[in-house]
């Protein structure tokens, strides 16, 4: 019996023979097929996002806010330091000013006994006496220096924070509330009294 050859179905393509141009071939159930691995591996070389370890990375608000502390802080120390300054100025005042005090009440009692000295010797001739004098006055004048004038005046009005009554005299030449004589100059104004002026005043009507 005569073996025909089997003729090829047209409709169904033979895998040997080569596709048209413009044509797509079926899947072959054999070949693997394409495609991202389904899992990890360890032939993956992901790396990993930088919040997996440190966590959340600071945000620009939490940055300015730090800065606004740190400025903060600055300027505060920087007020204290100048508070520091000016406190320690006024300390370092106060004391030399309270130093200079002590030095010139020192001088207090020798122009005293010049003065007193002066008072009697007024009616003996010599050079004593105006050696004695030439002494008072270069020692008024150190206590001017430092800041602390004479005051000695008479005919001006009795004033309590220079002067201190000591007497009050009947006296037709004054007018009444003035200083009549000075027993005892006074040195320095205001807070930079050293003492006031000893005085008699004209009495009153």
């Amino acid at each position: 019996m005569p073996i025909h050859p089997r003729e090829s179905d047209p409709a169904v393509p033979d895998p040997a023979d080569p596709a048209p141009e413009g044509a797509v071939r079926p899947p072959r159930g054999d070949l693997p097929r394409s495609g991202p691995p389904t899992g990890p591996g360890p032939d993956t070389d992901e790396e990993p996002g930088p919040d997996a370890a440190g966590g959340p990375a600071p945000s620009e608000d939490e940055h300015t806010a730090e800065l606004k502390e740190l400025e903060d802080r600055w300027r505060r120390a920087l007020a204290d330091l100048d508070n520091l300054r000016k406190r320690h100025a006024r300390e370092l005042e106060r004391e030399r000013t309270a130093e200079r005090s002590r030095t010139a009440a020192a001088f207090l009692p020798v122009l005293d006994n010049l003065e007193l000295a002066l008072t009697h010797a007024g009616s003996d001739p010599g050079a004593i006496v105006e050696g004695i004098r030439a002494v008072r006055d270069q020692a008024v004048n150190v206590l001017e220096l430092l800041g602390y004038p004479r005051h000695a005046e008479t005919g001006v009005t009795f004033d309590p924070a220079r002067h201190e009554v000591v007497g009050v005299v009947q006296d037709p030449d004054a007018s009444p509330g003035t200083v009549v004589e000075v027993l005892r100059p006074g040195y320095g104004d205001g807070e930079r009294q050293l003492r006031p002026a000893a005085v008699t005043v004209a009495k009153r009507e």
